[in-house]
């Protein structure tokens, strides 16, 4: 039996269809953890599949208790949908049709306890984001009425000068600049316990200009590196490697393809800027030195992030300590 779920915010399109194709039941029901349940415990053993989206992963919880579940890939999947049954359209039917084929390009689910520790740090990480939105309203409040501010901007200094500023939006977004601090204090006191406790975030720790917040977010995002074939594979599962086009006979390569997870691409470009500092001799240094050169700084600092990227597959395949 093959099951196709259509996830919406509210309610979910199923299609319930036999080996042969056969459309057993279809229908639509409400986005209910109960209601969720009783329609698990009406199916007998089944496959099931549906789309990455923001609402999968409670649904993906309860119904894997009972039944093989499948995460497809959404842009994949709708790629070989159209190869396979000409329609943009990827409904609870299609799923399950697609599912029953063996066309499903899968998506990685990662253990509940993984998925945690993501969900913890990517939780730190829109904090920084929405500080740094903070900080800027407040540099663009200045700029606009032309207010100059002494020393380093959101220093010690600088934040008495803001203060002093007679406009409730600058006051309010002291303020919540300081609420959003003092969370990021405590959820970095969480993560850090975390990280000392997580093999692979020790590992990784090892790697200079890679702390214990940066070890732990790429520890979740990768999951468990020996599903990657090799070093190469993760960089391409970071969206890190160039993107490549054919046309009578001669190959483009273009940009990185910014597939797979932001914040693994994110945090690898932070730490690599931390880690040629720290070894200035080392080879990602001298890969940088030499890329900047012919190419530029940007695109350096990515090929660079890509090659930190595949020192730490080494140090998580090989379970040793890293070593310049």
């Amino acid at each position: 039996m093959f099951v196709g779920l259509d996830l919406h915010k509210v309610y979910t399109q199923y299609a319930v269809m036999d080996d042969d194709g056969v459309l057993l039941d279809e229908g639509r029901m409400e986005n209910d953890p109960d209601r969720l349940r009783a329609f698990s415990d009406s199916l007998s053993s089944a496959s099931v599949v549906m789309e990455s989206s923001s609402a999968w992963y409670w649904v993906y919880r309860i119904l894997s208790e009972k039944h093989e579940v499948i995460l497809s890939n959404p842009a994949k999947t709708k790629a070989t949908a159209w190869a396979k049954v000409k329609t943009d359209r990827i409904d609870s039917v299609t799923l399950a049709n697609l599912l029953r084929g063996g066309y499903i390009p899968e998506s990685y689910v990662p253990p509940r306890e993984t998925m945690e520790l993501r969900e913890l740090v990517r939780y730190r990480a829109n904090l920084v984001r929405q500080r740094s939105q903070l900080k800027n309203r407040i540099h663009t409040y200045l700029l606009m009425n032309n207010v100059t501010m002494e020393g380093k901007p959101f220093t010690k200094e600088f934040i008495e000068e803001l203060r002093k500023v007679d406009d409730y939006r600058v006051q309010g977004y002291l303020r919540l600049i300081e609420a959003v601090s003092r969370e990021m204090e405590d959820v970095s006191k969480v993560i850090a316990e975390k990280a000392m406790g997580n093999e692979d975030a020790k590992l990784l720790m090892t790697i200079p200009g890679i702390s214990f917040y940066s070890a732990l977010l790429m520890a979740s995002e990768i999951g468990d590196v020996n599903r990657f074939q090799d070093s190469s594979s993760l960089v391409s599962y970071a969206g890190l490697s160039p993107s490549t086009h054919s046309s009578g006979g001669t190959t483009y390569h273009g940009g990185i393809t910014k597939e797979g997870s932001p914040y693994l691409r994110w945090i690898l470009n932070q730490c690599v800027r931390v880690h040629m500092r720290a070894e200035p001799d080392g080879s990602v240094a001298a890969f940088y030195s030499r890329l900047a050169r012919k190419k530029g700084n940007s695109k350096a600092i990515v090929a660079a992030s890509a090659k930190l990227l595949k020192v730490a597959c080494w140090v998580l395949r090989k379970r040793r300590e890293y070593h310049s």
